[in-house]
């Protein structure tokens, strides 16, 4: 066996995606053993020194720290990987770039595309490898469903539609803010659903249709003020709890999306449906092994849906895993996103999608929150597949 190189990595933060992307990091070398690099938990830093000790014991961490400056400051790093609350995407980012260190970072890349401006600046400047975790797009269904309408089957597209509903935060007794519910604190996340779901379904609208020209939104806070975790004292919800918008996409085709946080029996319902001139695909998260397909130049008399189940060995990243009609799940999106960076990075060629393009993807983000403010059609200002 030729000698792998090491992928050093720290990792900044513990909760759910930095349990997700430890797992990706453990398993990536097993399943995908052609890599050049082999990843190594070097150190996972938390501010909580009792829990994140914790943390490094259970995954397999070599260290741990309390305090990122010092992570990034360590020879013994390679690469940065940052799953902090969004607030803190920015100043991380840019001090590992500026330290020549690699930067994996999780989505949404900031709370602003003011703020994401100078992130993509200094990691273009240093000429660091990077990344943002849009998992997604790595589903072996989401990445048929690419090929397939690179492939032209599904002719001219003139409708794309998607949402992602769940139904976790209608009690009005739930606080926001601190460490479990930083994603209801404004200052912390930037938004609501927009830049936290709605981010997904455009991240993965424009990787398979293209770019999005201009939105017209609406949001709505339902509860309108809640206890915030920090103070103890009831303070005004600045958070989109749903959000709802049209657009024109770059190739004259029209897009809808709906996301929300009120679906009562909706945990995490991410969809899409794509309609072509002569084919439409539609997918669901529930379901995420499986593409559904409709092909109007077959036979009338057999014309209907189709259920293509992604697990055989020539479809997207199948041959990695088991047998033809076994599944997998939402965790393998991430070992094939840590899959396609570390082969990329043994090639010398960017992983989508990069801090530029998740930039992009940000620009609708901030376009859709200003359209539903000022109730006006927004230009979106993204140029994607362009420098």
């Amino acid at each position: 066996m030729s000698e792998k190189k090491e992928f050093r990595v720290g990792l900044v933060g513990y909760g759910f995606m930095g349990r997700t992307h430890s797992n990706a990091y453990k398993r990536v070398g097993d399943f995908f053993p052609e890599l050049k690099y082999k990843p190594v938990l070097k150190a996972v830093c938390a501010r909580n020194e009792e829990r994140v000790k914790a943390f490094a014991e259970q995954w397999g961490y070599e260290s741990f720290e309390t305090d990122w400056r010092k992570l990034i400051a360590r020879d013994d790093i390679d690469a940065i990987d940052i799953c902090t609350p969004n607030n803190m995407h920015a100043e991380i980012a840019i001090a590992a770039a500026e330290a020549g260190k690699m930067v994996l970072c999780e989505k949404p890349l900031a709370r602003t595309v003011a703020e994401a401006q100078p992130m993509v600046d200094a990691i273009e400047k240093a000429g660091v490898p990077n990344t943002v975790y849009f998992n997604y797009r790595r589903i072996p269904a989401v990445t048929l469903a690419k090929q397939l309408i690179d492939s032209g089957k599904l002719g001219k597209i003139f409708h794309f539609r998607s949402n992602f509903l769940q139904d976790w935060t209608i009690s009005p007794e739930l606080p926001q803010g601190g460490e479990g519910l930083w994603r209801l604190d404004n200052n912390a996340a930037g938004s609501g659903v927009t830049g936290d779901l709605l981010a997904h379904c455009i991240d993965t609208a424009m990787w398979l249709n293209g770019g999005i020209k201009d939105v017209s939104a609406m949001t709505e806070t339902f509860i309108k003020e809640r206890v915030h975790s920090a103070t103890g004292e009831k303070q005004e919800v600045t958070i989109d709890d749903a959000c709802i918008f049209h657009c024109h996409f770059d190739n004259g085709s029209l897009g809808l999306f709906e996301s929300t946080r009120y679906a009562r029996g909706h945990k995490a319902l991410f969809t899409f449906e794509i309609n072509g001139e002569h084919a439409s695909i539609k997918w669901n998260l529930h379901d995420l092994s499986r593409l559904e397909y409709f092909d109007h130049r077959d036979e009338s008399i057999e014309r209907g849906w189709r259920s293509i189940h992604v697990t055989d060995g020539d479809q997207p990243y199948m041959d990695k895993w088991w047998v033809p009609g076994l599944s997998i799940g939402y965790e393998h999106s991430f070992v094939h996103q840590v899959a396609d960076f570390l082969k990329n990075l043994g090639e010398g060629k960017p992983c989508s999608p990069t801090f530029r393009e998740a930039q992009q993807t940000q620009k609708v983000c901030e376009a859709v929150l200003t359209s539903a403010t000022s109730k006006s059609w927004q230009d979106t200002g993204v140029q994607w597949g362009r420098p």
